[in-house]
């Protein structure tokens, strides 16, 4: 990674802990992680490995139970809830496994929704939505609902929802999980032209096909990272040997 390059998400000893007393499973254990504007990291790792739990955290959907979230030199995890709330619409964009779509609202109407929550005024916010609709290759589909399309058009909307407005961060929960090769390659190409355009992006993926798209590879394994250096193109080795 360029040293030069703006950090946009650091997490220094980040730690988190589910349930209390016997039933306590550690999520994740001493965590540091810096992501820079300009980079795409894939985060991979067996299931329970915490991969889901970090993404919650880098983006202020959880708090961590010691350690730091800094997200454009702000601190997060020390936000009051509001302030959380208004960082994440500002800063974060999420996709989501599920893509989380609301199933009233049409395509451009789920585009808009977070830029009119923060305050954007309607035929402002509509725009912004058309022209990330237009980014992602589906603008002609701006006024059908979720449910009268597909899944891969699904998803290439949750993900102009992630990238509308001046969005800084993109976070990526198994975005490929439920497409088919030909469409996951086209999710993860326009995620890394949002990336190459000035985004910091962190994609859990559990596919060593997608995580080549980034530029480096972070491999948790029961809430702790066992590799961090590792390029993107050599993680088959890492799967296997560490499962």
């Amino acid at each position: 990674m360029n040293a030069e390059r703006e950090v946009a998400l650091r997490l220094v000893g980040v730690s988190k802990t589910h349930g209390e007393g016997a039933t306590a499973v550690a999520a994740l254990t001493d965590i540091d992680l810096d992501v820079a504007r300009g980079e795409l990291v894939a985060l991979m790792g067996p299931s329970g490995s915490g991969k889901s739990t970090l993404l919650n955290i880098a983006g202020g959907l959880d708090g961590p139970d010691a350690g730091e979230v800094t997200v454009m030199g702000r601190r997060l995890d020390t936000a009051d809830v509001r302030e959380r709330a208004r960082m994440r619409r500002q800063q974060v964009g999420y996709v989501f496994q599920d893509y989380n779509l609301v199933a009233a609202l049409t395509a451009v109407e789920n585009v808009a929704l977070p830029r009119e929550l923060d305050g954007t005024r309607p035929r402002r916010a509509r725009r912004q939505a058309m022209e990330a609709l237009e980014a992602v290759g589906i603008a002609d589909l701006a006024s059908r609902y979720p449910d009268d399309m597909s899944g891969g058009q699904r998803q290439r909307v949750a993900i102009a929802r992630a990238l509308v407005g001046p969005r800084s961060i993109v976070l990526a929960d198994e975005p490929t999980g439920a497409l088919d090769s030909v469409t996951g390659e086209e999710v993860m190409a326009i995620l890394r032209a949002r990336v190459d355009a000035g985004a910091a992006g962190l994609l859990v993926t559990h596919e060593p096909r997608f995580a080549a798209w980034s530029d480096r590879t972070v491999f948790l394994r029961d809430g702790r990272v066992v590799d961090a250096t590792r390029p993107a193109g050599d993680v088959t080795e890492l799967l296997v040997t560490d499962r």
